[in-house]
């Protein structure tokens, strides 16, 4: 049963200050998503650029919530400041109210009131974004063979996230990283790399200490390295960090655009299960075909 529409709800805004709000967010996405979210406080919490809009009922349940972040971007060697837009639920017997609406007109108001210059989201229902302006831009991984190298006497370790000097580490190389592309890229966003690790135990986290770089990476089949992210001060060649790994790969996946690995991959068209979408950015179909690297999904 629904609840009736008299039931009054609070509007909350910029509310992770308070744990509560916050433990009742985390229940909602669990609850929608099967995320967990409260894995952030492992590492800091929420990233503060954060402004969460959510409806609460009169218990404290979090009924429906939509988020923006500040999620700065490099495109095509330029800066730009772009909003991005997450955690959007609405619990079952809330759905129908236009509770979600009302919060998504309101964070777009906001990012736009603060001077974004465009918007970004993943969601697997494009239809809702469209009437405001998002469209699905379609993502493309780079494949082919891994060079032979020289550099296999390069030092590397597996870091943990259970081993806070490795957190400590992981989060000073994330905050301090150049772009892994000039084509496309997302500019530091650590808490979504950490968390994303979090979620996916598949995920190697390698460290090549005479590079300075962190390599997030997969093993794939047959061979396959998939690399889904390079996190460094000063990005070096595709076949030194391959060599660092330490495996014996044949042929690599880049999943994000390579222009800065002095490697030439094939491209391919990537199948996720959510689109990503844009608002703004509108010649960016116009150019080389890339990807936003999945440690920065969201």
């Amino acid at each position: 049963m629904k609840p009736s529409t008299q039931q009054a709800l609070e509007l909350r805004q910029d509310y992770f200050g308070d744990k509560l709000s916050l433990i009742a967010l985390s229940k909602l996405l669990h609850q929608i998503f099967n995320i967990d979210i409260s894995l952030q406080d492992r590492f800091g919490g929420p990233d503060p650029s954060s402004m969460p809009f959510g409806y609460f009922d009169a218990d404290g349940r979090c009924v429906a919530n939509f988020s923006v972040f500040t999620m700065p971007l490099t495109v095509d060697g330029k800066s730009i400041k772009a909003a991005g837009y997450q955690s959007g639920a609405v619990l079952p017997e809330y759905r129908g109210r236009g509770l979600y609406q009302n919060l998504m007109h309101r964070a777009f108001a906001w990012a736009e009131e603060i001077g974004h210059d465009a918007g970004v989201l993943h969601t697997d229902k494009p239809l809702l974004y469209t009437r405001h302006g998002f469209r699905s831009i379609p993502q493309t991984k780079f494949c082919g063979p891994l060079s032979k190298t020289n550099s296999s006497a390069l030092k590397s370790r597996r870091l943990e996230l259970s081993n806070s000097d490795d957190v400590a580490l992981m989060s000073h190389l994330l905050e301090t990283r150049a772009p892994i592309s000039k084509r496309f890229a997302v500019l530091c966003q650590k808490e979504m790399f950490l968390l994303n690790a979090c979620f996916d135990p598949s995920i190697h986290l390698t460290y090549v200490e005479a590079l300075e770089t962190l390599a997030a990476w997969k093993a794939g089949a047959n061979g396959t390295l998939m690399l889904l992210d390079v996190v460094a001060p000063q990005m070096s060649a595709l076949v030194d960090i391959a060599a660092a790994i330490q495996q014996s790969f044949h042929t690599v996946e880049v999943y994000f655009s390579p222009d800065q690995l002095e490697w030439n991959g094939e491209p391919h068209p990537y199948q996720g299960t959510c689109d990503l979408m844009l608002m703004g950015l509108d010649d960016l179909e116009r150019g080389a075909p890339f990807m936003l690297s999945p440690m920065a999904d969201f």
